[in-house]
């Protein structure tokens, strides 16, 4: 529940109230007027296709709590006076939003961590929300955007005791957008590489977008960065307290001991040291459970009571999933997204895999890479075949620039391609940007050969 009552939703907002409601208090705030029901408060945001604004009535009819809407839209639906409900006109509804999720977040007063990085800040995130022992609201999914993220925090109940909101950048200038929502108290970067090179040029000024969380923070904010960073070392200011990650740093593993779908080590920090063992197995998910530890430090919790709780953790979905198909076949499901640095990672961990027959690499093209973006894949293919991985089978048109063994346009007829490649004994990985859409590959493969339950 958003417990701000009506008048104060307006202040906050920027909002003018046309016409009132009930004195209760939503229950959330949506922007799907598909979704909407008793109790919302609706955002009509404008599109590209259609203003929200012009559903606001069907959500009041629903029995939503009330509307935010541009002005034309609520004046119109307030002097009809067909459905009873708050009505609230803005200039700007996305901004309302923005506004009256920051308030909430100033309402609840808890430390809020937020997590940006070119890869694995989903997964950092899914950890820090996993091994900190208190009341932590964290980011769904995907909601990482300047309309995501107000949702997130709009979600968060008033006893959340830490915040943790992952933030993404597409461009310059948006992740200092976010920082003026959330106000963070400890940013977190979990590395910096060549992802959205298309859209800004160069890895340098890819760090100085990152930096902007860096900038975001309060005086007596904390920066949580990975060892040897060079590339964010402009944007450290003296003030700022940092939490380095990594071998060599603040917060580092020894002793690491790896076993299957697990990996135990022990972790220095500067509160102590404690022995942590998490269910997973690869290298790069082990960078960021530091980084995640490395988190709990920043706010000030004593590793030993961390690491009792890393069976909690669970990864978001299409993220290092392993699906075991009848035929002893393996996938490693890791189609949420790729990237230079990402792809790298995941054909190193499938190389060190136990394999009866063949590491099999169904890639599908990395995005958003520019005018190099040929090299990339190149370099990738060249990496994977080194280390064992063949078959290779590309699945999209930007696949061809990895020169595969077997090639199909799209999800579809790669499970096709696929199903008649794969072998007893096999484990294949998945992997590809998000604009691939290999989720349909895998869904395919499980749909066609079966499941084993685990």
């Amino acid at each position: 529940m958003i417990e701000l009552d009506p008048d104060r939703i307006a202040t906050d907002a920027g909002a003018t109230i046309l016409q009132r409601g009930d004195e209760g208090r939503p229950e959330r705030a949506v922007i799907d007027s598909r979704e909407a029901t008793s109790g919302d408060l609706f955002f009509g945001l404008p599109g590209a296709r259609t203003d929200g604004g012009r559903f606001a009535e069907s959500v009041l009819a629903a029995g939503a709590w009330g509307v935010v809407a541009g002005p034309a839209w609520a004046a119109e639906l307030a002097s009809s006076g067909r459905h009873p409900g708050w009505i609230y006109a803005a200039d700007d509804p996305l901004a309302a939003l923005q506004r009256l999720a920051r308030a909430w977040r100033r309402r609840i007063g808890c430390p809020l961590v937020g997590i940006t990085g070119s890869t694995g800040k989903t997964t950092a995130k899914d950890i820090t929300r996993s091994i900190l022992p208190r009341r932590v609201h964290a980011s769904p999914e995907n909601f990482n955007t300047e309309i995501g993220m107000p949702l997130a925090l709009l979600s968060a109940p008033l006893e959340t005791e830490v915040l943790v909101m992952e933030m993404a950048m597409r461009g310059k200038g948006q992740i200092a957008e976010l920082c003026e929502i959330a106000e963070p108290d400890v940013a977190a970067i979990t590395n910096i590489g060549p992802v959205h090179l298309e859209l800004l040029g160069t890895v340098e000024a890819i760090a100085e977008a990152k930096a902007e969380i860096l900038q975001g923070l309060k005086r007596t904010g904390q920066a949580v960065i990975p060892v040897g960073a060079e590339e964010l070392t402009p944007h450290l200011s003296d003030w700022l307290q940092t939490t380095t990650f990594g071998a060599g740093g603040d917060v580092h593993a020894a002793d690491v001991r790896v076993a299957t779908e697990r990996t135990e080590a022990l972790v220095s920090t500067p509160l102590g040291e404690a022995e942590f063992s998490f269910p997973f197995e690869e290298a790069h998910n082990l960078s960021n459970a530091l980084c995640a530890i490395a988190i709990g430090t920043a706010v000030g919790i004593d590793p030993r009571e961390m690491a009792p709780l890393t069976s909690r953790i669970q990864f978001s979905r299409l993220r290092g999933e392993r699906v075991q198909l009848q035929g002893e076949i393996l996938l490693l499901n890791d189609c949420y997204n790729a990237n230079p640095i990402s792809m790298r990672a995941a054909i190193d961990h499938l190389a060190s895999m136990p394999a009866r027959r063949r590491r099999v690499g169904i890639l599908g093209g990395m995005a958003e890479l520019g005018p190099d973006a040929p090299g990339f894949h190149a370099e990738i293919a060249a990496h994977a075949r080194a280390n064992g991985i063949g078959p290779l089978i590309g699945v999209g048109e930007l696949a061809r620039e990895y020169e595969p063994d077997e090639w199909a346009p799209d999800p579809l007829a790669g499970a096709t391609l696929a199903e008649r490649i794969l072998g007893p004994g096999d484990v294949a990985l998945v992997k590809g940007s998000r604009s691939v859409g290999l989720e349909e590959l895998t869904d395919a493969l499980r749909a066609r050969l079966g499941e084993v339950e685990a």
